[in-house]
C-alpha cells in the first residue's frame, strides 16, 4: 500500500499561508516528536527559505517520544542555519508559553508597537498547532480534535500590543516520496483513516516496534515476540485481546480490530515513549532510497 492524502483545501491554504508568511517575521513549525522528519512538510521549508524567514522547531507531544532519540533530534536541527529546535507539549501551558520568548531570540529588531512581532504556525495536521494557539491565547479560539485537518482557515489574534500569531491549517504536501514516511504519519494518525488500511498500518508499526522497542510490545500486550514479524505481532494482540471476526468468517482473528488496538496505544503513549524514526535511521532511509 503506499499511502498519499491532499485533501482539496490544502491548494488554497498552501497558497493564503504563502501570502502570510511575506508578512511574517518567524515561522513556528511544529513537529511530532516521534517522527520529526516524516512530520515535517518540505514545502513549509520551501516557502520559509523563500522568504529567508527564521524557524522555531517545536518538537511536539516530546512527553510521548523516546527522550534519547528527541535530543539526537535537537542536536541535528539546531546545527542548521535559521533554526532553533525545542521540545515541548502544547498541552503543557507552561510549556507552550515559551514559545513568544524563543521567537523574539529569532528576530529581535520586533520589539515595539511600531515593529510587532509576527508569528506564524506551520505543520501538518494533527500535530498540535491548534492546541498551541489555544494555550497561547489562553483561551480555546481554534478548534482542536483527534482527527486530521479540523483546521480549514487561518486565524490571527495579538499576543498583547507588541506580538501577533497566526494558526494555520495543516498542511500535507501532493506526494510523499518514500513509503515509510506514509506509513508514519498514518500510525501517528497526521492522515485521514480514508486514505489508509489500519491493519496494514498496524502491521507496520508492529514491524518498527519489534526492531526498535520489543520490550514495551512485550509487557503492553503480555505476548513473547522473539522471532516474530509484524504481522505476527498484531495476531497475537488479536488473541490476547478476543479480537474475532463475527458474521461470514466467524472465528478468523480480527486484524483490523487488533491493527486498532495497538494505533490507538501507541498513540495515547500506553505503550510507553516511542519514536519511530531516529538522525541516523533517517540518514540509511535517503541513502537506501538513493
Amino acid at each position: 500500500m503506499t499511502i498519499q492524502w491532499f485533501p482539496g483545501h490544502m491548494t488554497s491554504a498552501r497558497k493564503e499561508a504563502a501570502k502570510t508568511l511575506a508578512l511574517t517575521d518567524v515561522v513556528i513549525e511544529v513537529c511530532d516528536a516521534r517522527l520529526p522528519e516524516a512530520s515535517s512538510n518540505p514545502m513549509i521549508r520551501e516557502l520559509r527559505l523563500h522568504r529567508q524567514r527564521p524557524c522555531l522547531k517545536l518538537l511536539n507531544k516530546a512527553d510521548l517520544a523516546d527522550p534519547d532519540v528527541t535530543k539526537a533530534w535537537l542536536d541535528f536541527y539546531n546545527r542548521q542555519p535559521g533554526v532553533k529546535a525545542v521540545a515541548i507539549s502544547c498541552k503543557q501551558p507552561g510549556e507552550a508559553a515559551r514559545v513568544p520568548a524563543l521567537c523574539k531570540t529569532l528576530a529581535p529588531h520586533r520589539k515595539d508597537t511600531f515593529k510587532p512581532l509576527r508569528m506564524l504556525i506551520m505543520g501538518i495536521p494533527n500535530v498540535g498547532k491548534s492546541t498551541l494557539m489555544n494555550a497561547l491565547l489562553k483561551r480555546r479560539v481554534a478548534a482542536v480534535g483527534d482527527e486530521p485537518a479540523v483546521t480549514v482557515t487561518q486565524q490571527r489574534a495579538d499576543l498583547g500590543p507588541t506580538m501577533t500569531i497566526t494558526d494555520t491549517p495543516g498542511l500535507m504536501w501532493p506526494k510523499i516520496e518514500h513509503d515509510s514516511d506514509g506509513f508514519m504519519l498514518a500510525a501517528s494518525h497526521a492522515i485521514g483513516r480514508n486514505a489508509v488500511i489500519d491493519s496494514e498500518v498496524g502491521i507496520f508499526l508492529a514491524g518498527l516496534l519489534l526492531q526498535r522497542y520489543p520490550a514495551l510490545l512485550a509487557a503492553r500486550y503480555g505476548i513473547e515476540v522473539d522471532g516474530m514479524d509484524g504481522v505476527a505481532a498484531v495476531e497475537a494482540i488479536a488473541k490476547k485481546r478476543g479480537c474475532i471476526v463475527k458474521g461470514r468468517h466467524a472465528g478468523e482473528l480480527d486484524l483490523e480490530k487488533a491493527a486498532m488496538i495497538l494505533l490507538t496505544d501507541y498513540r495515547s503513549g500506553k505503550l510507553g515513549r516511542v519514536s519511530l524514526e531516529t538522525p541516523e535511521s533517517r540518514a540509511a532511509m535517503l541513502a537506501a532510497a538513493e
